[in-house]
């Protein structure tokens, strides 16, 4: 990471880049509405402990003096972490999840908690405790979500990372809707502990956290230091993390798609793809149009597996939370055993049918949505993602689905401007591919753009 290098050398210190990132969400904040909470005192003290460090010729690790932010979904000690629902609005954990105990046991230093829609679960950053989050493109548009806070706000320049969580495309969507990068890693490689929607019920392979930046060199070494069990999450195993530089980009079998099957994308979404598989194609390596059998049949299985449960977790969370006032309420009719039983063989048999893509290709390169961040309100709850505008997200649930890792980089723009993004999805374990081919086409399609804002 480039500033933690700077850092460390002494081109600057952690105080003045606190105080820099802190000036920039006091500038544009307003406007957005993506940093919720914040620490700046803290902060502050925080710095001037690691300038202290710093002077004694000590290190407090690899992202010493970094600042971040952390999606409000995630919990901070000391700090309140609202999970974007009334009965958490002065919930103060009283300790750190592991990803953020790990972050700032590697010296990073936290600014703020970052927007995020009740329990995680819109595509639409907007809820009851502090209101909607503005896209910096276009302040009438959405971020995405449900890290539409933390995008927003990396995007604008607030700070240099955040933590965002994925469960049907939170983390790739935003990043795409807002021109950065951002990478779900294959389930069971980074522990939930400590997230508002935590780990267990029916659709825990869903849910993955990983790391949001606006370059993709920040991508792996934050991955490296949130990986791995930390004796809680019980899905969460030891699995080898290879480095992306050690990824021969001539020898890969890529296979692309601009069309799932579900939802067919614009023609601008559809040709960025296409350019990015001539980019690859490029370097050497094999490059051929195909899609994954079963994937036409993945949005659905995913709904399924969401509301398969009846909607009894999330009543659980916010019964747990205190919440009296739901921002929208939505019911699913309860499974008996027999329709769930079918739900999750047809789960299993899509993954198995998916899963025999890896036997011909190494990666694959598809769009994020089938459209650019839209109007605010288009898609403010589950029960709109059922409808035909919300097969515009099957992009991203297909790989929620399979629990492969998926990641995304800006790779050009639509007539109005706005970001659009490139997805690259790997093998289970397998996110130095990802990450590889990431960085090529940052360094070959132009990568990050400052909004206008």
């Amino acid at each position: 990471m480039s500033l933690a290098a700077a850092v460390r050398e002494g081109r600057v210190s952690a105080t003045e880049l606190v105080d820099e990132f802190l000036a920039r969400i006091e500038e544009v904040n307003p406007s957005l509405n993506a940093v919720v909470r914040l620490r700046a005192e803290e902060a502050r003290a925080d710095a001037r402990r690691a300038d202290e460090a710093q002077a004694r010729g000590e290190s407090l690790g690899p992202l010493h003096g970094v600042p971040m932010t952390i999606k409000d979904s995630i919990d901070t000690e000391g700090l309140v972490s609202t999970g974007g629902t009334t009965g958490r609005s002065n919930f103060v954990p009283d300790r750190d999840a592991t990803v953020v105990r790990r972050l700032k046991e590697a010296g990073a230093i936290l600014l703020g908690k970052t927007n995020t829609p009740e329990l995680t679960l819109s595509y639409e950053t907007d809820n009851l405790v502090y209101g909607r989050t503005n896209n910096p493109w276009d302040l009438d548009r959405t971020p995405g979500g449900s890290s539409g806070g933390a995008t927003a706000i990396l995007a604008a320049g607030g700070a240099a990372f955040d933590i965002g969580s994925d469960y049907g495309g939170s983390i790739r969507l935003p990043a795409s809707f807002c021109g950065i990068v951002g990478i779900k890693p294959t389930h069971g490689r980074v522990p939930r502990t400590g997230h508002v929607f935590p780990f267990g019920g029916t659709h825990d392979s869903f849910q993955q956290l990983g790391p949001l930046a606006r370059y993709v060199e920040d991508l792996f070494p934050l991955l490296r230091i949130i990986a791995g069990p930390d004796n809680i999450d019980p899905a969460i195993v030891p699995m080898p993390l290879g480095h992306p530089s050690e990824v021969d980009l001539r020898s890969l079998r890529v296979g692309f798609h601009v069309e799932d099957g579900i939802s067919a994308p614009t023609d601008e979404i559809q040709a960025v793809v296409r350019e990015a598989a001539r980019v690859i194609e490029g370097v050497g390596a094999s490059i051929e149009e195909s899609r994954p059998r079963g994937i036409e049949r993945s949005f659905d299985v995913g709904n399924q597996i969401w509301s398969a449960d009846g909607g009894a977790a999330v009543r659980r969370l916010l019964q747990e939370a205190g919440t009296m006032e739901v921002d929208p309420e939505v019911e699913y009719p309860a499974l008996d055993a027999g329709a769930l039983d079918r739900v999750l063989t047809d789960w299993y048999s899509v993954r198995s049918e998916m899963s025999a893509y890896w036997n011909d290709h190494d990666v694959m390169l598809c769009p994020v949505n089938a459209r650019p961040a839209g109007l605010h309100g288009a898609t403010a709850n589950w029960e709109e993602i059922q409808d035909n505008e919300g097969k515009n997200f099957s992009y991203t649930i297909a790989h929620n689905v399979t629990g492969w890792p998926a990641g995304v980089v800006p790779g050009g723009s639509s007539a109005e401007g706005l970001p659009i993004g490139v997805q690259i999805v790997a093998a289970p374990g397998r996110e130095d591919r990802v990450l590889a081919v990431l960085a090529h086409l940052e360094r070959e399609l132009g990568g990050f753009r400052p909004p206008p804002i």
